[in-house]
């Protein structure tokens, strides 16, 4: 069993901040990718960045600039700083990671349950 548990959404008025974080827990051996995506009403999911175990961060263009990801290996935690938001940021906000839980298993994606982020004055 392997649970994704994220924090830190909420409202906040344009050009605030927010921060997201997520932690990683149950029968993991190994994480290979931790990142972020986001749905807002009536559209699809879309990625908002990513950082691979040992990796570069790769951020969509219209979080370049504006959001940082960080991951802390050793809690298995992914956190997303976000910063300047917009109104059209307003979403929900999942994060996943790429586990591989034992020896014996493929590695697979999972998600969180998603926190609701409202950019709005």
């Amino acid at each position: 069993q392997v649970q994704l548990v994220e924090s830190g959404g909420g409202l906040v008025q344009p050009g605030g901040s927010l921060r997201l974080s997520c932690g990683a827990s149950g029968s993991i051996l190994a994480i290979t990718n931790m990142g972020w995506f986001r749905q807002a009403p009536g559209k699809g999911r879309e990625m908002v960045a990513t950082k691979p175990t040992g990796g570069r961060e790769n951020y969509v263009e219209f979080a370049k600039g504006r959001f940082t990801i960080s991951r802390d290996d050793a809690k298995n935690t992914v956190s997303l700083q976000m910063n300047s938001l917009k109104p059209e940021d307003t979403a929900v906000y999942y994060c996943y990671a790429t586990i591989q839980r034992n020896g014996l298993s493929v590695a697979s994606n999972y998600w969180g349950q998603g926190t609701q982020v409202t950019v709005s004055s």
